[in-house]
């Protein structure tokens, strides 16, 4: 019986503490789990669509001041006949009509549409169009001759018209 004593272990474990009930996901669970990882995939997704769109419009606009101060560049640089920009028809520049062109008697005006025309049409935007209009301004007496210069760009972005203006005064040397 001593013997039969010393075999058996310090303490006794009943055998149910061993069994342990089965767990994991119920079906449940993983529909609610798959539910919400799709709604934040769709607002990512959503994110991304709407990130894209304002990269876009950004690269747009870029382009677009990039050809109007190119233009206003060249106005100044040519400063002393800055009328000649004001077009053959004295309304001003448009691009979408040749009529406006400066008159040939203005060789650098002139080449300067021709350049900004050409630059425009490569420029990718759609119905680009480039006006440019000459306004005296300044005082009479005595007179400054200074014009106010404004450079206009427009376009159809992904969504709507979009303009682009830079205006300056312009005073000949």
């Amino acid at each position: 019986m001593l013997n039969d004593e010393l075999r058996k272990p310090p303490f006794r474990v009943p055998r149910s503490a061993f069994i342990v009930e089965e767990g994991g996901f119920t079906l449940i669970e993983t529909m609610l789990a798959t539910l919400l990882v799709t709604v934040g995939m769709i607002a990512l997704a959503g994110m991304i669509e709407m990130s894209l769109g304002r990269n876009l419009d950004a690269n747009e606009i870029s382009l677009a001041t990039n050809l109007t101060v190119d233009m206003m560049e060249r106005i100044q640089f040519n400063r002393k006949n800055v009328t000649a920009y004001n077009g053959a028809l004295n309304n001003g520049i448009d691009t979408l009509n040749a009529a406006t062109k400066p008159p040939t008697t203005q060789p650098m005006a002139r080449g300067d549409y021709e350049q900004w025309s050409a630059r425009l049409t490569a420029s990718g935007l759609p119905n680009i169009q480039g006006t440019v209009t000459v306004t005296t301004v300044g005082p009479t007496n005595p007179p400054l001759n200074q014009s106010q210069v404004t450079v206009r760009v427009r376009w159809t972005g992904k969504l709507r018209s979009r303009a682009m203006s830079v205006v300056t005064i312009v005073a000949p040397e």
